[in-house]
């Protein structure tokens, strides 16, 4: 838990292997610890074929059943099957949207929200954005993807900075995202100058 916290929670994510995995693994947590899922994690590689959406989604009834016996993965055969459809609904945004990233970016605003708590008890569960992102990936088949979810995923893939202020990783979180923003206006003003 301390390495996931220090290494990864709230790093902004821009690959859709790693984004799939987290809807994966929180689609896993619905109704249980995420120490427990985080254990599992391994596992769920495993199970899922390293995260191939196409592999993933190729998955028949026969292989839920193998996957309902696997004790490296939660045996629940709703969130297993729920895996296999939301495969499925990442290879048909891939196709109208390039990415899994640039459809989750673009719900997000486009840069990671830098939340300012203070305390833990100040963090929401759910917030107007994790319902609208929620409701939109519903609409379009995806699974045990609801608002707390989809707030707890947000998180974990650094669409927003959930770190409390008085937390290291905030600050490099946040010190970061504004280093990239900066590059980007660079990068973009360079750009425009060849053009011209």
């Amino acid at each position: 838990m301390i390495a996931y916290h220090d290494e990864e929670w709230g790093v902004p994510s821009h690959d859709d292997r790693h984004l799939f995995e987290h809807l994966v693994l929180e689609g896993a947590q619905a109704g249980l610890n995420w120490e427990l899922v985080l254990k599992k994690r391994d596992g769920y590689r495993c199970a899922f074929a390293n995260y191939d959406l196409r592999k993933i989604a190729a998955f028949d009834d026969a292989k839920v059943e193998r996957l309902v016996q696997d004790p490296g993965i939660v045996r629940n055969r709703l969130k297993i099957k729920s895996v296999i459809a939301n495969a499925r609904a990442v290879l048909a945004v891939q196709a109208e949207h390039g990415s899994l990233d640039r459809l989750l970016w673009d719900l997000a605003g486009g840069t990671t929200r830098h939340n300012r708590w203070k305390k833990l008890s100040e963090i929401p569960a759910v917030t107007a954005d994790s319902e609208r992102i929620s409701k939109e990936l519903v609409r379009r088949g995806f699974k045990f993807f609801g608002p707390t979810g989809a707030y707890a995923f947000m998180q974990a893939v650094g669409l927003v900075n959930d770190h409390v202020v008085s937390c290291f990783r905030h600050r490099q979180l946040a010190g970061s995202s504004a280093a990239r923003s900066r590059r980007a206006i660079v990068s973009a003003r360079a750009r425009r100058r060849q053009a011209l």
